[in-house]
């Protein structure tokens, strides 16, 4: 409603003695002036300049006779002012104007500047006028005088001997005799025959108000009992008054009326102020609602704050201001909502939390329109009196103007059929649309139903049903802030309404005269051409906007006429451009609904006009004619009292929905705030309906409206929309209503289920109060949203340091600032349905708004609230609601993720309480699984941790495990790893003896990055490519490499992993998904070489070879070959053949094992020579070569153009200096290589080798699976992957390893019976094969010979034996640089192997990559 904007300002009083400090102000009835009183002087301060006028001060005789002044009093014509004394004189003086055209501030303009062409009314906006004050009449009452208060031509004056004086504005008593109160009858309510009178002498009032609307008077007694005093008869006088009054108030000490309202607020010494309404029947005074700080919100001052001092309500009747004796300033609005308090946050507390002193109140008066409030600032607490320099400003009392920004809604009703957040401060708006160009691409791209067919029209097209989208309603938290013309504002301050179009691109502004408006695309202010013509008219009942038309009701000065015009924004602002129609009466409101314009009067009635659009010739103009009239004059006691009128789609009658079609539910009824009540009027279908269609609709008679019913009571705004959904007719058919400190209330309609007839008994629509914690200002219909504002406070009192600038209105106060908010309301609506048993209901609500984003947020905020309530009740609930809760969310495919992100989100207390009602935490980790909702499944399995003995969960723990691993969930598999080792490790009691992977220690940490490889690119193609952490290839040490973690780590639950580890290796292995199992090997880090040489006889084995090609070609998306292949090896290993488009760069061949050995010469012996060369210390003829591997890291960076490969190159470089020397070698041993020659047949194969070779990654792949499984001695798959590949130098090499080495003659025959049903297959079915088969003749001859021979298998063992020592223990890895290693015979097959397990560490980098993101062109071993 209203909040508070910047730092309040001081205004400078002239300083003087104590004795002239003011305490007191109060402004005239048109705000304009305000009279400040000091002891001893009266001054008259302006608005706008706020400037002070003139000053009287009383002599020092007269003033000691008279006393200090106490409180003034304006004549409503304010040509006067009562000053009340304290030895009970009343002084009136008259505010005279000098003669002439005197001014005491007037605007200089530069010459030729358009205002010094004179406008009519120019001086008086302009100028701060110049006044008299003169002291006319002296009126001695004797008594000291407690109340003034001015009551139509009359002053109305209390005196403390319990007098009532009425006394006439020109000093006289009129010979009216005093009423003294202790013949005033007093009664509970008006229909006691009689009441008891006062009785005891000394009662006095206090304080009083006249309420206009109420006709009579709000007090308060200095006893502090409260009560209203009316007169029976129009006569005033001690026979005809009667009052009544509440039993139970004893401590009131002010008051304040609310005339628009009917209410009256009493402030009391509890420190709560109590609202009273009069009950229309009875006369009685009922008790509204109370306006109370409470312990949750200000824990430490709620009940310390002191009595009310004062209660002050705005100018528009919308938000009163309260203040205590202790201090401090709170907002609240009409029906008890707190809107500002400034005991708490940053008000009350300074930027290092020391407390700050309370802003004392002396006195307050509202400025015009609500947008300042001027206030009179009492004696700080720290006022010592030591110091009168100039830093003591603060200490003596000052003027503060407060500046607040309100919203649209409070003074234009109209605008709450829109969607739009609009607030208007005294010289700017505030809208929460973004700018007009997003809005259009919002409205454009939008995907609501109702605007498919016009969503990409212009912003110009005529169609009044649209609304701006979403996402630019909800786009950021500023505000688009529009500066108000300076050139209107000048002559026409303040602005009095204002409001925007549907689509949220145009405003309107109304001021005192005429009115303006703006256009965000243009981001231009159209203003009248004739000043004249603005300043003629007066807009009395607000305006509206309909489709590119401006509606507003007005008064035209000259005509003496009231006048209902439509001005079209696009035209000129032009009175020769409107339309206009003559109206009977003042139109106090105003509202259109379609194309209808609702009008309320002055005379109570309420007016429909149609409204269309017309092009005669060039113009479009639009034409307004009469539909109906009704009067209200019975209902309605003064018209001042209507609040909002609005036209809407909502009736009580649903079924007429069912029957009739869409469109023809016109305007079906007439919703009316009266004072806070909710008046409906519905047409009136029990007569004959006329169901012929005129060809004219204006024609056509409309249907009376039937006797109206009220709705709902404390009512201060309304929204309905008039689009129609039928996906969420729910919604769109609701009405809703803002009520104060009650929260919101929505009336919902409720339809029978597939058009089924309603029954008879159920009602057809019902109203649901929810509470949500911010201050609606609209509702957005199918987003389930209520957008509102909230006050921000920032501390800029840390930038004041200097001992003076303690004083500072920056240090005293925070800069407020108003954000934006919103909340979502659905989850209170379905719980509120689910509570009145309308299961079904809620059913078909939550199922029409399913596809909202936020949708799964509020069935987990619904289930969660009655959680905490009812598990956290004190008293056994007879009828608990979570059951229904649970049973409803069940409907929902979101069900599970909601128990569980619901139950992770309280407190393990509440556990048991929820899963009685949701059912057993097992079952629904099971339907996860059922599900295939396996990251659900996780988080119930933390929960099972929590509630189940440790075996179950470890039950349910390898149950998700081996899911995952089936699924290749390597993200979820990983966690599973650690959580089944935490349990084990919590079961024997003990802390987990592997260190947490998430931070390795710092001391240990090298050795554990050497040892394990570190993959810099993202990971594998199936887990999303934004996970990217080294700490989760590091995490999972598993199988035999755990030992390498702590010498007790080879508990059960580590080998029980590992065989779970290795289940799943061997099903890959007998499916011969090899793709699957590099992917699972370089994910979680299993040592799959170790594995297979056990494996190496049993699941390692290749049963069948044709089977295995076929499956390895699908796989790895590799073509069957067709064109005849070289018999050569392919050229592109040689460094030479980088250009062609094949980028396998060096370090990425992925063994120099595979090298061209037979084409070279290169001896095996060699070979493994090159590489004991990194272990010993390094050759002198290798430092060029290692001091070049990190620069072809460099040239690795820079062509990829894999999916995301953002690869720190930091961290490659700081891992160098192990890596580089593997590198350099790499590349060293290349480089030789490059020095071949290439003959030109070779050259011709290019170009075929590529058209058979698959992508680059499958090929990556390949070759680190051939490393692997050559390393692991598994030599059948090794012939099987040569065979894809075509590469004869494979085969060489395998023959080569099996004359050096023993192998297994099972093997031997395995692999020789493979590859002759490889050759089979070849000559039916795949001819392609047939020339590589040739090629490699000689060495499958040579296998068959050496099947012949058979060698004993133990002859291989070295290989195995040689691995296991190595990776005993972390420290193993520290030997790198050691010459130990270097003294292994170098002939030796098991040195060759022992270095190749090196080896293979280093390459593992290369590989784990290629399973990662295809290439490993950032990787470091």
């Amino acid at each position: 409603m209203y909040f508070l904007s910047g730092w309040p300002k001081r205004l400078l009083c002239p300083l003087g003695t104590p004795a002239e400090a003011p305490f007191h102000v109060q402004s005239d009835p048109q705000r304009t002036f305000f009279a400040v009183l000091a002891p001893v002087r009266l001054s008259i301060w302006y608005s706008r300049p706020s400037v002070l006028i003139v000053t009287y001060k009383e002599p020092e005789k007269s003033s000691s006779q008279f006393g200090s002044y106490k409180q003034a009093e304006w004549r409503p014509d304010s040509t006067m002012i009562a000053v009340s004394t304290a030895y009970g004189y009343i002084l009136f003086f008259h505010i005279t104007s000098p003669r002439g055209d005197k001014y005491l501030y007037e605007p200089v303009y530069p010459k030729g500047s358009p205002q010094m062409k004179g406008t009519p009314h120019f001086k008086e906006e302009q100028c701060a006028p110049a006044l008299n004050l003169e002291m006319r009449k002296i009126l001695d009452l004797q008594a000291p005088i407690m109340s003034l208060q001015s009551v139509l031509e009359d002053l109305l004056v209390a005196t403390s001997d319990g007098l009532l004086h009425l006394i006439h504005w020109e000093g006289m008593t009129n010979g009216r005799k005093a009423i003294n109160l202790c013949t005033v009858p007093f009664s509970v309510d008006l229909q006691s025959s009689r009441g008891s009178f006062l009785g005891f002498a000394d009662v006095h009032i206090r304080d009083m108000e006249y309420c206009a609307t109420l006709d009579g008077f709000a007090v308060v007694f200095n006893d502090g009992k409260i009560g209203f005093i009316t007169p029976v008869s129009s006569r005033f006088t001690a026979e005809q008054l009667h009052g009544v009054w509440p039993q139970d108030v004893v401590d009131g000490t002010c008051v304040a009326v609310n005339n628009k309202y009917r209410l009256m607020a009493f402030g009391c010494a509890s420190g709560s102020v109590q609202v009273y309404t009069i009950d229309n029947t009875t006369g009685a005074m009922l008790l509204s609602h109370k306006l109370e700080l409470t312990a949750k919100q200000y824990p430490d001052i709620w009940n310390k704050t002191g009595a009310v001092k004062l209660v002050r309500w705005s100018p528009d009747n919308s938000v009163v201001t309260v203040t205590w004796e202790s201090g401090g300033l709170s907002l609240w609005s009409v029906f008890g909502a707190q809107l500002i308090c400034t005991l708490g946050g940053d008000f009350a507390y300074r930027s290092d939390g020391t407390k700050k002193d309370p802003l004392k109140i002396n006195s307050m008066s509202w400025g015009a329109e609500g947008y300042h409030l001027w206030v009179v600032s009492g004696f700080g607490a720290h006022n010592t009196g030591i110091e009168s320099d100039s830093k003591s400003v603060v200490k003596q009392p000052g003027l503060l103007l407060f500046q607040f920004i309100k919203s649209v809604l409070t003074v234009n009703p109209c605008m709450s059929n829109q969607e739009q957040v609009l607030l208007q401060g005294e010289d700017r708006l505030y809208l929460n649309c973004g700018e007009a160009s997003q809005m259009q691409s919002a409205r454009g791209s939008s995907a609501r139903s109702e605007r498919k067919a016009g969503g990409g029209r212009s912003p110009f097209a005529d169609s009044g049903l649209e609304s701006p989208g979403l996402s630019s309603l909800l786009g950021h938290r500023h505000w688009h802030v529009v500066q108000i013309s300076n050139t209107y504002l000048e002559s026409n301050w303040p602005i009095r309404f204002s409001a925007i179009d549907k689509l949220g691109q145009n405003i309107a502004v109304v001021g005192k005269f005429g009115f303006a408006h703006y256009s965000l695309l243009t981001k231009k202010w159209k203003l009248f051409g004739n000043i004249t013509q603005e300043q003629n008219m007066i807009v009395t009942g607000g305006l509206a906007w309909w489709n590119d038309f401006i509606v507003l009701a007005c008064y035209n000065i000259s005509d003496r006429q009231e006048e209902l015009r439509v001005y079209l924004r696009t035209s000129n602002l032009d009175n020769a451009f409107a339309h206009v129609t003559r109206a009977q009466a003042e139109t106090l409101l105003l509202s259109v609904f379609r194309d209808v314009v609702v009008v309320f009067r002055a005379d109570c009635s309420i007016c429909l006009y149609s409204i269309e659009r017309k092009s005669d010739g060039p113009s479009t103009t639009a034409g307004i004619q009469v539909l109906q009239e009704v009067s209200m004059s019975r209902y309605i006691p003064h018209p001042f009292l209507v609040v909002s009128v609005t036209l809407t789609s909502v009736s009580t009658e649903n079924g007429i929905t069912l029957k009739m079609p869409q469109q023809a539910r016109d305007a079906e009824s007439i919703m009316l705030n009266l004072a806070g009540q909710l008046i409906m009027m519905q047409r009136d279908r029990s007569g004959p309906q006329i169901r012929e269609k005129d060809s004219n609709p204006s024609q056509r008679k409309l249907l009376p409206f039937c006797p109206p019913v009220v709705l709902a009571q404390s009512v201060e705004n309304v929204w309905t929309t008039c689009r129609a959904n039928k996906q969420k007719r729910h919604l769109l058919e609701a009405l809703w209503l803002s009520c104060g400190g009650a929260g919101m209330k929505v009336w919902l309609p409720l339809f029978p289920r597939d058009h089924r007839k309603p029954h008879s008994f159920l009602s057809q629509r019902i109203m649901l109060p929810f509470h949500i914690n911010i201050y609606p200002l609209a509702v957005l219909f199918e987003d389930a949203l209520v957008l509102g504002a909230v006050n921000d406070t920032l501390l800029y009192d840390s930038l004041y340091t200097r001992s003076g600038a303690r004083e500072q209105l920056e240090v005293l106060f925070p800069y407020c600032v108003v954000e934006r908010t919103s909340q979502i309301y659905l989850h209170h609506i379905l719980r509120q349905l689910l509570v009145r048993n309308l299961g079904e209901q809620a059913l078909l609500l939550a199922q029409s708004c399913a596809a909202l984003p936020y949708f799964p947020h509020v069935l987990e905020l619904m289930l969660h609230e009655v959680l905490e309530e009812e598990a956290t009740s004190r008293e056994p609930i007879p009828d608990p609601l979570l059951p229904t809760v649970a049973k409803f969310i069940t409907e929902f495919p979101l069900f599970l993720q909601t128990v569980v992100h619901c139950a992770r989100k309280t407190e393990y207390a509440l556990w048991n309480y929820l899963f009685a009602a949701v059912g057993n935490p097992k079952d629904l980790f099971e339907e996860c699984l059922m599900a295939q909702d396996l990251d659900t499944a996780a988080s119930y399995l933390i929960i099972l941790q929590n509630m189940e003995v440790p075996a179950v969960s470890r039950q349910h723990a390898t149950l998700l495990f081996s899911t995952a691993l089936e699924q290749g969930k390597w993200d979820l598999c990983r966690h599973m790893m650690r959580f089944l080792k935490a349990i084990g490790s919590g079961e024997s009691e003990t802390p987990p003896s592997t260190p947490t992977a998430q931070e390795p220690s710092s001391s240990g940490g090298f050795e554990f990055f050497r040892n394990r490889s570190i993959s810099l690119s993202q990971s594998a193609e199936n887990v999303p490519a934004s996970k990217f952490s080294l700490q989760k290839t590091l995490s999972m040490p598993s199988g035999p490499s755990g030992k390498r973690w702590s010498k007790d780590s080879d508990c059960a639950e580590n080998m029980y992993i590992d065989m779970m580890l290795w289940r799943h290796a061997r099903r890959l292995l007998e499916e011969v998904r090899l793709k699957d199992l590099g992917c699972f090997a370089a994910q979680l880090g299993f040592e799959l070489i170790s594995w297979l040489c056990k494996e190496r006889t049993r699941a390692a084995r290749v049963d069948n070879f044709v089977l295995a090609l076929k499956r390895l070609h699908k796989d790895f998306l590799w073509p069957l070959p067709i064109i005849p292949a070289s018999s050569l090896s392919s050229p592109f290993k040689n460094g030479k053949y980088r250009t062609v488009g094949e980028q396998l760069l060096k370090s990425q061949s992925a063994d120099p094992f595979l090298s061209l050995e037979t084409d070279t010469g290169v001896s095996h012996v060699q070979r493994s020579q090159s590489w004991l060369g990194d272990i010993g210390p390094t050759p002198p003829e290798i430092d060029p070569a290692s001091s070049h591997g990190p620069q072809m890291q460099d040239a690795f960076l820079s062509p990829l153009s894999n999916k995301g490969d953002e690869c720190s190159i930091g961290s490659a470089t700081d891992l160098t200096e192990s890596s580089s020397v593997v590198d350099g070698d790499w590349t060293m041993v290349d480089e030789n290589f490059s020095t071949l020659s290439l003959t030109q047949s070779e050259l011709e194969h290019i170009s075929m080798e590529l058209a058979s070779k698959g992508p680059h990654k499958s090929q990556v792949q390949l070759r680190y699976l051939l490393h692997i499984f050559m390393e692991a001695g598994c030599l059948d798959w090794c012939v099987v992957i040569g065979l894809i590949l075509r590469e004869s130098s494979v085969i060489n090499q395998i023959v080569l390893l099996i004359q050096s080495s023993e192998v297994d003659g099972e093997m031997l025959q395995n692999i020789k019976t493979g590859l002759h049903a490889v050759a089979r297959w070849a000559s039916t079915d795949c001819p392609g094969y047939k020339p590589f088969l040739n090629i490699i003749k000689p060495q499958v001859q040579k296998l068959s010979e050496l099947t012949e021979e058979q060698v004993q298998p133990e002859a291989f063992q070295p290989v195995t034996v040689g691995k296991t020592p190595e990776h005993a223990g972390p420290r193993a890895e520290e030997s790198r640089g050691s010459s130990g290693h270097g003294s292994v015979p170098q002939g030796e097959v098991g040195g060759g192997s022992l270095v190749s397990r090196e080896e293979e560490d280093a390459t593992r980098a290369q590989e784990e990559e290629s399973f990662q993101d295809g290439t490993y062109d950032c990787s470091v071993s």
